[in-house]
Protein backbone atom coordinates (compact mmCIF):
# COMPACT_ATOMS: atom_id res chain seq x y z
CA UNK A 1 0.00 0.00 0.00
CA UNK A 2 2.62 2.74 0.57
CA UNK A 3 4.35 1.64 -2.50
CA UNK A 4 1.31 2.02 -4.28
CA UNK A 5 1.02 6.06 -2.67
CA UNK A 6 4.64 6.95 -3.82
CA UNK A 7 3.94 5.90 -7.04
CA UNK A 8 0.29 8.26 -7.22
CA UNK A 9 2.78 10.79 -5.55
CA UNK A 10 5.51 9.80 -8.69
CA UNK A 11 2.76 10.35 -11.08
CA UNK A 12 1.56 13.45 -9.96
CA UNK A 13 4.42 15.23 -9.61
CA UNK A 14 5.17 13.62 -13.59
CA UNK A 15 1.98 15.06 -14.91
CA UNK A 16 2.73 18.46 -13.34
CA UNK A 17 5.99 18.71 -15.19
CA UNK A 18 4.85 17.36 -18.53
CA UNK A 19 1.94 20.07 -17.82
CA UNK A 20 4.84 22.62 -17.47
CA UNK A 21 6.28 21.72 -20.44
CA UNK A 22 3.38 22.05 -22.54
CA UNK A 23 2.88 25.35 -21.23
CA UNK A 24 6.24 26.45 -21.53
CA UNK A 25 6.14 25.78 -24.94
CA UNK A 26 3.53 28.28 -25.61
CA UNK A 27 5.89 30.80 -24.40
CA UNK A 28 7.02 33.19 -27.64
CA UNK A 29 10.51 32.95 -27.79
CA UNK A 30 10.72 35.68 -30.93
CA UNK A 31 11.00 32.57 -33.23
CA UNK A 32 8.10 30.97 -34.57
CA UNK A 33 6.89 27.78 -33.03
CA UNK A 34 3.57 26.00 -34.18
CA UNK A 35 2.52 25.33 -30.42
CA UNK A 36 1.68 28.92 -30.20
CA UNK A 37 -1.97 27.95 -31.94
CA UNK A 38 -2.31 25.00 -30.72
CA UNK A 39 -5.25 26.35 -28.20
CA UNK A 40 -6.66 28.31 -30.71
CA UNK A 41 -10.64 27.41 -31.35
CA UNK A 42 -12.41 27.97 -34.67
CA UNK A 43 -15.74 27.65 -35.04
CA UNK A 44 -15.87 24.87 -38.07
CA UNK A 45 -19.70 23.92 -38.96
CA UNK A 46 -20.71 25.41 -35.94
CA UNK A 47 -18.84 23.52 -33.30
CA UNK A 48 -15.26 24.73 -31.56
CA UNK A 49 -12.66 23.06 -33.28
CA UNK A 50 -8.84 23.16 -32.07
CA UNK A 51 -7.14 24.68 -35.32
CA UNK A 52 -4.66 22.14 -35.48
CA UNK A 53 -7.20 19.30 -36.20
CA UNK A 54 -8.25 21.16 -39.39
CA UNK A 55 -5.11 22.17 -40.74
CA UNK A 56 -1.47 22.30 -40.62
CA UNK A 57 1.20 24.23 -39.87
CA UNK A 58 4.92 24.56 -41.16
CA UNK A 59 8.06 27.08 -40.66
CA UNK A 60 9.09 27.80 -43.80
CA UNK A 61 10.98 30.69 -41.84
CA UNK A 62 11.93 31.40 -38.22
CA UNK A 63 9.97 34.27 -38.24
CA UNK A 64 7.07 32.63 -40.15
CA UNK A 65 4.28 30.26 -39.24
CA UNK A 66 2.32 29.24 -42.88
CA UNK A 67 -1.14 27.81 -41.78
CA UNK A 68 -2.82 25.33 -44.87
CA UNK A 69 -7.05 24.17 -43.95
CA UNK A 70 -7.92 21.51 -45.08
CA UNK A 71 -10.59 23.02 -45.94
CA UNK A 72 -10.10 26.11 -47.93
CA UNK A 73 -13.73 27.78 -47.06
CA UNK A 74 -12.88 28.35 -43.46
CA UNK A 75 -9.79 30.31 -43.95
CA UNK A 76 -11.98 33.46 -42.88
CA UNK A 77 -12.58 32.17 -39.84
CA UNK A 78 -9.51 30.95 -39.14
CA UNK A 79 -7.91 34.25 -39.69
CA UNK A 80 -10.36 35.34 -37.11
CA UNK A 81 -9.61 32.89 -34.49
CA UNK A 82 -6.24 33.60 -34.28
CA UNK A 83 -7.17 37.56 -34.17
CA UNK A 84 -9.12 36.78 -31.52
CA UNK A 85 -6.66 35.50 -29.53
CA UNK A 86 -4.21 37.73 -28.88
CA UNK A 87 -1.04 36.86 -29.49
CA UNK A 88 0.38 39.84 -30.77
CA UNK A 89 0.54 38.34 -34.34
CA UNK A 90 -0.81 39.74 -37.07
CA UNK A 91 -2.49 36.67 -39.43
CA UNK A 92 -1.91 37.56 -43.43
CA UNK A 93 -5.15 35.59 -45.32
CA UNK A 94 -3.76 34.62 -48.69
CA UNK A 95 -6.98 32.91 -50.04
CA UNK A 96 -6.19 29.35 -50.04
CA UNK A 97 -3.49 29.57 -46.41
CA UNK A 98 -2.63 31.65 -43.82
CA UNK A 99 0.84 33.04 -43.23
CA UNK A 100 1.69 34.54 -39.52
CA UNK A 101 4.67 36.78 -39.34
CA UNK A 102 6.50 36.85 -35.86
CA UNK A 103 7.02 40.20 -35.13
CA UNK A 104 10.93 40.60 -33.55
CA UNK A 105 10.38 41.31 -29.66
CA UNK A 106 11.72 44.29 -27.91
CA UNK A 107 13.49 44.18 -24.79
CA UNK A 108 11.00 44.98 -22.55
CA UNK A 109 8.68 41.96 -24.23
CA UNK A 110 11.23 39.62 -23.62
CA UNK A 111 11.53 40.32 -19.90
CA UNK A 112 7.73 40.06 -19.64
CA UNK A 113 7.69 36.63 -21.39
CA UNK A 114 10.69 35.45 -18.96
CA UNK A 115 8.32 36.44 -15.69
CA UNK A 116 5.62 34.59 -17.49
CA UNK A 117 7.77 31.66 -17.40
CA UNK A 118 9.06 31.82 -13.91
CA UNK A 119 5.53 32.53 -13.36
CA UNK A 120 4.19 28.63 -15.16
CA UNK A 121 7.28 27.28 -13.36
CA UNK A 122 6.04 28.55 -9.71
CA UNK A 123 2.89 27.48 -10.07
CA UNK A 124 4.42 23.82 -11.05
CA UNK A 125 6.69 24.05 -7.77
CA UNK A 126 3.10 24.25 -6.16
CA UNK A 127 1.52 21.94 -7.74
CA UNK A 128 4.33 19.29 -6.74
CA UNK A 129 4.85 20.54 -3.03
CA UNK A 130 0.99 19.87 -2.83
CA UNK A 131 1.48 16.16 -4.32
CA UNK A 132 3.83 15.78 -1.71
CA UNK A 133 2.08 17.11 0.98
CA UNK A 134 -0.88 14.31 -0.26
CA UNK A 135 1.81 11.68 -0.03
CA UNK A 136 2.79 12.36 3.08
CA UNK A 137 -0.79 12.79 4.72
CA UNK A 138 -1.59 9.20 3.03
CA UNK A 139 1.51 7.95 4.67
CA UNK A 140 0.82 9.35 7.95
CA UNK A 141 -2.83 7.72 8.12
CA UNK A 142 -0.92 4.66 7.12
CA UNK A 143 1.05 5.13 10.80
CA UNK A 144 -2.43 6.14 12.32
CA UNK A 145 -4.36 2.81 11.97
CA UNK A 146 -0.79 0.80 12.43
CA UNK A 147 -0.25 -0.38 8.89
CA UNK A 148 3.03 0.98 9.03
CA UNK A 149 5.73 1.55 11.31
CA UNK A 150 7.10 5.05 12.61
CA UNK A 151 9.97 3.75 10.77
CA UNK A 152 8.62 2.61 7.69
CA UNK A 153 6.75 6.28 7.59
CA UNK A 154 10.09 8.05 7.82
CA UNK A 155 11.70 6.78 5.13
CA UNK A 156 8.66 7.04 2.87
CA UNK A 157 8.09 10.26 3.66
CA UNK A 158 12.20 10.74 3.04
CA UNK A 159 11.41 8.80 -0.44
CA UNK A 160 8.54 11.79 -1.20
CA UNK A 161 10.67 14.34 -0.24
CA UNK A 162 14.05 13.13 -2.45
CA UNK A 163 11.02 12.90 -5.58
CA UNK A 164 10.01 16.64 -4.01
CA UNK A 165 13.68 17.42 -4.87
CA UNK A 166 14.23 15.94 -8.09
CA UNK A 167 10.93 17.12 -9.96
CA UNK A 168 11.73 20.99 -8.26
CA UNK A 169 15.18 20.83 -9.60
CA UNK A 170 13.63 19.64 -12.82
CA UNK A 171 11.39 22.31 -12.84
CA UNK A 172 13.97 25.07 -12.34
CA UNK A 173 16.29 23.58 -15.22
CA UNK A 174 13.11 24.48 -17.59
CA UNK A 175 12.23 27.61 -16.60
CA UNK A 176 16.35 28.25 -16.64
CA UNK A 177 16.54 27.04 -20.34
CA UNK A 178 13.13 28.76 -21.64
CA UNK A 179 14.46 32.35 -20.05
CA UNK A 180 17.74 31.37 -21.94
CA UNK A 181 15.71 30.49 -25.07
CA UNK A 182 13.51 34.11 -24.80
CA UNK A 183 16.57 36.52 -23.78
CA UNK A 184 18.69 34.70 -26.94
CA UNK A 185 18.54 37.42 -30.39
Amino acid sequence: MPDMILLETEEQMEERLDGLKRELAKVRTGRANPKMLDDIKVDYYGAPTLIKQIGNVSVPEPSQLLFKPYDKSVTKDINRAINAANLGINPQNEGDQIRIVIPALTTERRKEFTKQAKILGEEAKVAIRNARRDGNDSIKKLEKASDISEDDSKLYQTEIQELTDKYIKDIDTLVKEKEEDIMHI
